[in-house]
Formats: structure tokens, C-alpha cells, sequence
């Protein structure tokens, strides 16, 4: 009996941008043509990657729906020159012409999160996903039927002397869908996804990938997305498994890639890229996040108010390593309370990389402020007020840079500041994007330790040690007015992200003060983060898509 010779499978992590129907068609098949040049047979593509992910209401359109159905066309006639390859196609499909998914109506109309099989310019075989999440960022219900609905069957098609299934990401998760393209005849488990990013959600997907593998005795393909889209990020790190589970081929992190795979019915054989550290998979989410959110957006570049503290100083390194520095602009703008060391650390900060830095003083406009207010204020003492106004006219100063400009303005406020609304409305809120929105204060500090020990010494020693600040009254410091930020990102994390009760937070040791008064911020503060600009993901829970808490609400456990 001869063997059975093995078959080149690619996995194409592109970096799609939703609504770019022809510039994803364009990657697809740019992915494909070098897959093919390498002997490749069988090329996977991410879930929706032709229209890119996540569309949002962008799928309630008609004519969004009809032109993605002409981008699938259009696609398998660019591929139609390359005889013997199959390539997986992720798109929205629809069944049906008249009536809408949210109907109740007998005439609906089935919209489908799909999976299409390509093969010399023809549509051989459409698969409809199953499962559809509606969990964390997902909302997938909002848009799908699943393809139980449609009647849709698995689909199973060979390529040499393999049969491959294809499920499509959460699919994978359940037992039902691969059960059912094992019995329709697959050898191999191909799964295509966009599943954004969040720290250590890749082992998290290998480890529920294997137990999959095990679970249908076969060899299991993930081809992932890669690239940011608003605030959430794709990671790619496409994998493929053996029939036992065991990791023989990962592509790299946060780039687009075309991985090869040699396959059979029980192995897999590629390149392996190393597993980067926790820190390391947070630098490259942040960074690919800016240069996707500035790039696709099309601005010219970032503004940054440098204020000589930890929070700035990081989102300054990001935005360089993002953008380059040309594209940064940095300004300083000192009240009466800014230290000395801060425009000197500040001026370091901004020479070692290489951005333009500007200096506007704020002393003028602040007491010209004061002296407006001053019968309104008669007799009653300086508070936050004050503080405040010198934060609205930063916030006014960047904006109005960013108007003249072009260039967007990055805020620096971090996700221990927004939990508990120290930031100020309309002042270091104001902006386009928030880089480390989702970044607690404990991780900025490591993120800045671990960019530091890259090569060169980036961020100023002083910025990293010196007691945090705003800076808008005399010798202020952060834990003036918050917990020791080992307590407020413990509790953060417990609170917010685990949905733990002020009991059970208390109960695991953390001092009971602290945990009633930063839950009463986090819930009073709610009206601030709704007016937050839009963010980078890097948990499993942000302020963001996956946070949808009411403005008023008297519970308070």
C-alpha cells in the first residue's frame, strides 16, 4: 500500500479592516497566491476576514450585506488561475430577501456569521457557524442566526488524499459541530476565528483547542486575525494541533503571517514562534492597537500632553514604537504646582526619543479662569474645582492642536484612574484614543520596567520611582486621595473583572475600607467613563463593549 503523502495547508492571519471589502479581498488573495507558490493546497483565512471583524450594525445594511456577497465573487475569480487549491473563506452570508434578523416575522431573513470553500473560481460548499457568543465583546445574536437555523449542514471537502471540516471559532469550543463534521466524513478540524485579544487568552484558546483535537481524534487548524479594530486587538497566532493535542506549528503574535503546515490524518508539522511574556504580548497589543486605530483612520499623527509622569511617559514609548517618532508630537503644559523635575524629566524623556516637544504654560489662562470666577467664588476655599480647570485647559489647549492639525490626541489616563474617576471630565479625558485604558497602574509600572530593559533605558529612572502626581495643588500625590494601588488594582480586578461582592472581596483580605470606598468609586463614576474615549482591550474585561453597567443604579453589593 503506498502512503499517504502529507498536505501543505496555509494558515493566512491577515490583518483585515471592516468595511475594506476590497482591500481584504486583496490580502486574501495576495495570501493565497504566496501560499500556493510555496506548494500550499489548502489555504485558511480568519472568520469574517473578508469583511473584516467585528461589522457591528454594519450587517443590518442591505447593501452591505449584497456587496459583501460580490466581494466573495469577486474573490474566488481572482483565485480561479490557481488549479488544486481550496481556500476558506470567512463572510457574512444571508438567506432570504426580504424581512430583517431582529424580526419576529415569518419572512425573515437569515443573516450568517459563514465559512465559503473557494476553488477555481467557484463556490464548492458554504458552512453557517453554530454557536454564536454573546459573551464579553461579543454579541453575535444581535446579527446571526445560527446555522442550526438554517438548515445548514457540516461541510466537508478533500484536498489530495485528506478530508478537512471546517467549524468556525466558537463552534470549536462546543462538542456538537466537530462531532458533526467527523461523521460527515472530515480527517481534519479546520476552525477560522477572530477572537480578540486579552492577556493570556492564547494558551487559554491552545489548551480548549487540544482538548478538541483529543476529543475528535484529528488534527486541528486555527487561523486567526490579526491586527486592531477600535478597542479590541487580534493577536493571530495561528496554531496547529496533532490528533493528541501537542503544538506542532504556531505562527507569530500580533502580524500577519502565512504559516505552512504539512498535515496528515493524525500529525502536523511547522515552524513553531515562541510564546513572548505576559509584558512583552501587552507591549505589542498597545502598540499594534495605536498604529491600527491612527493608521486606518487615516490621521496624520498623535498629540501627547507630556506631563513628566509614569502614565504619559509610557503611552509617549508606545506611540513612537507605533507610529515612529515623526509622527508624535509631545507639548508640556506646566501650571503653578509642576515641579521642576517634571519639565526636566519630561524635555529627558522627549530627547531620548527623538519627538517634537513644546512647552504652552497654562499660569495665564489659569488665572485669568480665577479671576472670572472670583465673585462667584467669594469666600470659599480652593478644592478640586481649581484642580479641575487646570485639567480642562490642557484638554482644551490639545484639542485645539489636534483641530489644526490633523493629529489625533492620545489620552494617558490609566484603568485604576478610570475605575474610580480620578481624571477629569472634558480635561485628560479629552481626546480621540485611550492607550492604556485598560491598563491597571501596577502593569504600568511594569510595562515601563520591562521597556526599559529592551536595550536602552527609554523611560527616565526618576518617572518610574518618583510618588505619582497630578500635580494640580500643592505637594500632591496620588495616594492622597486613592488606596496604595497594590489594594485598588486587587480589588479592580476582583470587583470589575471577576464580578466578585464586596464580601467575598473582603473575605480574601482586603482591607474593608478600601474595598467599600473603591466599589461606591467605580459605581459613582460610571457617568464619566460613558464620555471616555474609546480604548485598547488587553483584559478580559475593559471599560468598554464588555462593560455595560447603568448610570443610575442604587445597588450596591
Amino acid at each position: 500500500m503506498s502512503a499517504v503523502s502529507p498536505v501543505k495547508v496555509a494558515l493566512a492571519q491577515i490583518n483585515a479592516t471592516v468595511g475594506d471589502l476590497a482591500g481584504n479581498t486583496r490580502k486574501i488573495v495576495d495570501s493565497a497566491r504566496r501560499a500556493y507558490a510555496d506548494g500550499a493546497r489548502l489555504v485558511l483565512t480568519p472568520e469574517l476576514g473578508l469583511c473584516g471583524y467585528p461589522p457591528e450594525d454594519l450587517l443590518l445594511r442591505p447593501a452591505f450585506m449584497r456587496a459583501c456577497a460580490e466581494a466573495l465573487a469577486d474573490c474566488a475569480r481572482q483565485l480561479a488561475d490557481l488549479p488544486g487549491l481550496f481556500v476558506v473563506v470567512g463572510h457574512p452570508h444571508q438567506l432570504g430577501s426580504s424581512g430583517d434578523v431582529r424580526s419576529k416575522s415569518v419572512s425573515v431573513q437569515l443573516r450568517f456569521n459563514a465559512a465559503s470553500v473557494l476553488s477555481e473560481g467557484r463556490v464548492v460548499g458554504t458552512y453557517c457557524k453554530r454557536e454564536l457568543p454573546n459573551y464579553q465583546v461579543f454579541d453575535e445574536r444581535r446579527y446571526f442566526a445560527s446555522g442550526r437555523d438554517g438548515n445548514t449542514p457540516a461541510l466537508v471537502f478533500s484536498v489530495g488524499d485528506l478530508c478537512f471540516g471546517v467549524v468556525i471559532c466558537e463552534d470549536a469550543w462546543f462538542d456538537e459541530p466537530a462531532e458533526l463534521a467527523r461523521a460527515a466524513g472530515a480527517q481534519v478540524l479546520c476552525v477560522i476565528n477572530a477572537s480578540p485579544f486579552h492577556l493570556g487568552k492564547m494558551v487559554e484558546r491552545e489548551d480548549r483547542m487540544a482538548v478538541r483535537a483529543r476529543a475528535v481524534a484529528m488534527p486541528l487548524l486555527y487561523a486567526h486575525l490579526a491586527g486592531g479594530q477600535d478597542e479590541v486587538v487580534f493577536d493571530g497566532a495561528s496554531f496547529a494541533l496533532d490528533a493528541r493535542g501537542v503544538v506542532g506549528a504556531r505562527a507569530k503574535m500580533f502580524d500577519e503571517d502565512v504559516a505552512i503546515v504539512d498535515v496528515t490524518a493524525t500529525s502536523v508539522r511547522g515552524a513553531i514562534a515562541e510564546i513572548p511574556s505576559i509584558e512583552a504580548q501587552a507591549w505589542a497589543a498597545l502598540v499594534v492597537g495605536v498604529r491600527d486605530y491612527v493608521g486606518k483612520n487615516g490621521f496624520p499623527g498623535v498629540i501627547i500632553g507630556l506631563s513628566g509622569g509614569i502614565d504619559s511617559a509610557l503611552v509617549l514609548a508606545i506611540a513612537v514604537d507605533a507610529l515612529g517618532a515623526d509622527r508624535v508630537r509631545c507639548v508640556m503644559m506646566p501650571s503653578p504646582y509642576t515641579a521642576s523635575i517634571s519639565w526636566i524629566d519630561a524635555r529627558d524623556m522627549a530627547e531620548r526619543l527623538g519627538v517634537r516637544y513644546d512647552e504652552i504654560s497654562i499660569v495665564p489662562m489659569f488665572e485669568a479662569f480665577k479671576q472670572s470666577l472670583a465673585s462667584e467664588f467669594a469666600g470659599l476655599p480652593e478644592d478640586a474645582t481649581e484642580e479641575n480647570i487646570q485639567a480642562r485647559i490642557r484638554g482644551t489647549l490639545l484639542m485645539a492642536l489636534s483641530n489644526k492639525f490633523g493629529s489625533i490626541v492620545l489620552t494617558t489616563g490609566n484603568k485604576s484612574e478610570m475605575a474610580t474617576g480620578y481624571c477629569t471630565l472634558y480635561g485628560d479625558m479629552a481626546g480621540g484614543f485611550a492607550v492604556i485604558k485598560d491598563v491597571v497602574k501596577t502593569l504600568v509600572f511594569r510595562l515601563a520596567e520591562w521597556k526599559n530593559a529592551q536595550g536602552r533605558e527609554i523611560i527616565p529612572r526618576r518617572i518610574i520611582t518618583r510618588p505619582p502626581s497630578a500635580e494640580l495643588r500643592a505637594d500632591q500625590t496620588d495616594q492622597d486621595s486613592l488606596p496604595p494601588y497594590e489594594v485598588l488594582d486587587a480589588i479592580l480586578q476582583r470587583y470589575m473583572e471577576e464580578d466578585e461582592g464586596i464580601e467575598e472581596i473582603v473575605a480574601a483580605g482586603l482591607p474593608r475600607a478600601d474595598v467599600e470606598r473603591v466599589t461606591r468609586l467605580i459605581k459613582v463614576n460610571e457617568y464619566k467613563r460613558r464620555q471616555a474615549p474609546v480604548g485598547i482591550r488587553i483584559t478580559h474585561r475593559a471599560f468598554g463593549r464588555d462593560w455595560r453597567y447603568p448610570i443610575t443604579s442604587k445597588f450596591r453589593a
